[in-house]
């Protein structure tokens, strides 16, 4: 019997494999008499995960050497300060507005900096992106911060933009937290990028950033040490004690998408094409249909969460109960913005995807 098919935003679904294997490990880890929850962070076992996770995640993501890789906590919302704190210098930050939590990025920056709105999709109900051409980028903006995938409003990114085509010599931070690890990063384009690990790489409680190195040492006065990204590379990510298992368990992540690009020379890319089929065969179902739909622009349409409204809302309640008796679980939308909402990471294979098309389609054929 299979396990439902978990479309949650995150905390999210973890691929079975690591789970089971997570589970076999829980009392001993690889006869060390210890679970991973009560290692020292210090010892030799958990650094020997620690390293090889790092060594993992660098290879899947092709992250260059002269970007550091940063095991954090506090989750994105956390990240919304400590990013300002690091690089604004107390100056203009620019941000690109296009949903809900770059919205909440620079909200919070201006506990720091002067943030500044330099393109929004705010008066197209956050449905498509603005183009860079269009943006206004500061001139002495310290940084230029995205969000390269709205979780709730479901836009993404496909490409990253150029910020020195655009005249800029500001670096991009991206906030990655919901398509980490779905596709490539163009690094050349990127100052910074950060991320939650609850919607792609495991548990909550795991804050990744991949930071290069020139950013680093410039934290305002009144930045917390243990948040000092100079601190915690000198570090090791070892300044104060971090989320272990939750390090181990992206660990275990890492090592199955190995696994699942181990036949393939293009690594993450077939990971990605993975990822644009299973979009494919749910907007297109919506698409086609006459009880469905989605607002998003077709070109910036998100790979890893698809809104969806029924035309006639008040049958929602219906959809959902039915959905669960089918075994496909927490398809709610968020409350901010209603209808339904399925998260398509990396762990939901297609199958899953195909099961939601063979509801919803059930669910249409008896409005009719």
């Amino acid at each position: 019997m299979r396990r439902p098919f978990n479309f949650s935003a995150g905390p999210a679904a973890m691929p079975e494999a690591v789970l089971q294997q997570a589970a076999a490990e829980m009392l001993d880890w690889q006869g060390s008499g210890m679970s991973v929850m009560e290692m020292s962070h210090r010892g030799k076992a958990f650094m020997s995960i620690i390293e090889t996770t790092e060594r993992d995640l660098r290879e899947l993501l092709a992250v260059p050497a002269n970007f550091r890789i940063l095991f954090m906590q506090g989750g994105g919302l956390a990240e919304n300060a400590i990013v300002p704190m690091n690089l604004s210098r107390g100056g203009v930050v620019d941000f690109v507005v296009t949903g809900s939590w770059s919205q909440k990025s620079a909200k919070e920056a201006r506990k720091y900096a002067t943030a500044k709105v330099v393109a929004s999709n705010e008066a197209d109900a956050h449905t498509r992106l603005p183009s860079p051409a269009e943006w206004q980028i500061s001139a002495d903006a310290q940084y230029v911060h995205i969000c390269s995938n709205e979780t709730i409003n479901g836009v993404e990114f496909h490409e990253l933009p150029d910020l020195k085509a655009l005249g800029s010599e500001a670096p991009l931070v991206i906030d990655f937290s919901s398509h980490v690890a779905s596709r490539p990063v163009d690094w050349s384009r990127v100052g910074l990028a950060f991320g939650g690990a609850q919607k792609n790489l495991g548990p909550a409680g795991l804050t990744l950033v991949v930071v290069h190195e020139d950013l680093l040492g410039h934290a305002l006065a009144a930045c917390p040490s243990a948040f000092d990204y100079k601190m915690v590379a000198d570090n090791g990510s070892m300044y104060n004690t971090p989320p272990t298992y939750a390090i181990y368990m992206a660990g275990l992540t890492f090592q199955w998408l190995k696994r699942q690009t181990a036949d393939s020379a293009s690594g993450i890319a077939a990971i990605e094409q993975r990822n644009i089929a299973k979009a494919a065969l749910l907007y297109d179902f919506i698409d086609g249909s006459q009880l469905y739909r989605n607002t998003v622009a077709t070109g910036c349409r998100s790979r890893m969460n698809v809104p969806f409204f029924l035309r006639d809302e008040s049958r929602n309640e219906a959809f959902l109960v039915g959905a669960q008796a089918a075994g496909l679980l927490q398809l709610k939308g968020h409350k901010s913005v209603g209808g339904m909402r399925a998260s398509l990471y990396n762990a939901m294979p297609i199958e899953g995807v195909q099961a939601l098309v063979n509801h919803m389609s059930d669910f249409e054929k008896t409005q009719a």
